[in-house]
Order: C-alpha cells, then sequence, then structure tokens
C-alpha cells in the first residue's frame, strides 16, 4: 500500500470514528462550537484602538458583550444544526454531530437556540444599553437568514460572514459610547471578507473534485473568482489601515516614535504572511492560521505591542 493510499485510510477511519460520548448537555455545548468563542475577542477591537479598556467599567461591559454575543452564536448554531440535520446525517463528518447524531433530539436544539436568542437581546437591553441589544438581534436575524437562503446565494453569502465579523468589532464601542472610526470599520470589514474569501478560496481547492464533500455553493463559484476577491479585499485592507494610521485625530506629537504609522509595516506583513496560507489554499479557519504559524504570531505580537504603544503615547 502507497504512502498515499495509508493516508486516505486513516482520514477515512477519522471521519468513520463514533462520536464522541456524553449527555445532553455535552452535546449541546459542543453544538455551541467552543472553539468558535475565540472569534467574539472582536468586541475589544474598538476599545482597544480607542486607548479605553483598561478601566473597571470597560471590562466589565466588554465581560457581559462577549458573553451575549456567544450566546446569540450558540443560538444560531443550534438552529443551523436543527434545521441541516437529515442532510448532515448524510456527510461523512457532519454525521457525528450531536444533533445529527441523535445526542441532543431536534426539537431539544429549536427550543434552547430559541431561548437564548430570545434572552440575549432582553439582557443586552437591561445591561449594556438599546444599541447593543439592536445590534444583537440584527445579527440574529441576519444570521438566521443566512441559515435559512442566503447562505445558497452567491456573493451573498460572503458578505453576510463578513458582516458578522464586523458586527462582534463594532459591538465593543457601542457598549462603551465610542465613536467607530470609518477607516477602522473599512480595515475590519475588507480583513474580514480576506479571511472569509480566503478560507473559501482554500476549501475550493482542498475539495475541487470531491462532490458532496464540502459546501454546495462552492461549485457555483471558481478559484479564481475567489482568489480575486481575497486579493483585492486584502489590497482594501491595507489601504484602509494605512489611511487610519496615518489619521491625526488630534493625538499630540509627544511620543518617542511615530508608533501608529510604523504599525504600518507588522500589518502589511501579517496580511502578506497570511496571503501565503491564502495562495496555497490552506487558509482554513482563521484562528487555527493565526495560533499555529509562529511567525505570524510572532509578527500580531509586534502590531500589537506597536499600535499599544501609540495609543499610551509613550
Amino acid at each position: 500500500m502507497t504512502e498515499t493510499a495509508v493516508l486516505r485510510q486513516r482520514t477515512h477511519e477519522e471521519r468513520s470514528a463514533p462520536p464522541r460520548k456524553g449527555g445532553l448537555p455535552a452535546g449541546l455545548l459542543r453544538t455551541a462550537r467552543p472553539k468558535q468563542w475565540v472569534k467574539n475577542v472582536l468586541v475589544v477591537a474598538a476599545p482597544a484602538a480607542a486607548g479605553e479598556l483598561f478601566s473597571r467599567h470597560a471590562l466589565i461591559q466588554l465581560g457581559l458583550v462577549f458573553v451575549l454575543f456567544t450566546a446569540c452564536a450558540a443560538a444560531v448554531y443550534l438552529v443551523n444544526d436543527a434545521r441541516d440535520a437529515d442532510a448532515d446525517r448524510a456527510h461523512p463528518v457532519k454525521r457525528h454531530r450531536p444533533v445529527a447524531a441523535g445526542q441532543v433530539p431536534v426539537p431539544v436544539a429549536y427550543a434552547v437556540g430559541g431561548c437564548l436568542g430570545i434572552l440575549a437581546p432582553a439582557a443586552a437591553a437591561w445591561l449594556c444599553g438599546p444599541a447593543v441589544a439592536a445590534l444583537l438581534t440584527a445579527y440574529l436575524a441576519m444570521q438566521l437568514a443566512y441559515c435559512i437562503s442566503l447562505k445558497h446565494v452567491l456573493v451573498v453569502d460572503l458578505a453576510v460572514v463578513t458582516t458578522g465579523f464586523l458586527m462582534r468589532a463594532m459591538i465593543g464601542g457601542l457598549a462603551l459610547g465610542i465613536p467607530l472610526s470609518r477607516w477602522f470599520l473599512i480595515t475590519t470589514g475588507f480583513g474580514a471578507l480576506f479571511m472569509v474569501s480566503a478560507k473559501r478560496y482554500s476549501e475550493a481547492v482542498q475539495m475541487a473534485g470531491k462532490a458532496g464533500a464540502t459546501r454546495a455553493l462552492l461549485t457555483e463559484y471558481t478559484t479564481g473568482y475567489l482568489r480575486f476577491v481575497w486579493q483585492l479585499a486584502a489590497g482594501v485592507a491595507v489601504l484602509g489601515y494605512c489611511l487610519w494610521a496615518m489619521e491625526e485625530g488630534g493625538v499630540p506629537h509627544t511620543s518617542v516614535l511615530p508608533w501608529r504609522q510604523l504599525s504600518m509595516v507588522a500589518f502589511i506583513l501579517a496580511i502578506l504572511r497570511y496571503a501565503v496560507f491564502a495562495d496555497r489554499g490552506t487558509a482554513g479557519e482563521p484562528e487555527d492560521v493565526v495560533l499555529r504559524d509562529r511567525a505570524l504570531a510572532l509578527i500580531g505580537v509586534a502590531w500589537m505591542a506597536m499600535y499599544g504603544l501609540a495609543v499610551a503615547n509613550w
């Protein structure tokens, strides 16, 4: 047996492995996708950029927003898996999801998802204000529409997923009453589109010719088109960040070095490094790419250090 055949057999065995055991609570937790919660760290983006991150009020509000956004995302995952249970059972990997595997009954998934979807915006209105509640409600409505129909519409699916990331970045600023810079929104939005389209491109490259093994909509995209999207998004994100970094904004010139402008170098290097994985077709989950590549992680630390010094005006 060749090495390639052995690898294929191992992959098949991994996909055919029985689902992890556990009761209903464990199944609900798995359906809520704990691994995806790291995306909600974006709620600190706007306060961090404005230098208003470390007050007691800010930390409490951002903690609440993180929990509430996580609850909304969990509600969407539960409803999505309940709705797709029949289709997931025919998928070699997704059939092990708790709802598809029968660990979480479909009515229970709908019920828990519905409760989270109602309680999270209500709690936000009480604890964080109407603006945060409105954004969470809009997020839920958009994501549920995505689960039902928008994920089958070309380009719109990319826009919806990108907007979800943008909402995460906006909500921290709304919770603390921080004005959101137009360049911040442009950079965040197109940076998210860059990662989303790079992920789609990677899926399309890796699953080429494997009918039924990936998202149905990917068969409608060409790899050339998805490459064009992530390249365009990367260029606009870099331009937006440079304009944002060069914007004076009334900050006094008392720092040792122009850290805000110097941070452009680290940001551009991070985009170029991430593009290596996108070009290879290995840019899967963004958090996996960032955490597993040491060079990219070091560039990220350097960027955070420089931007932190800029905010502190050191």
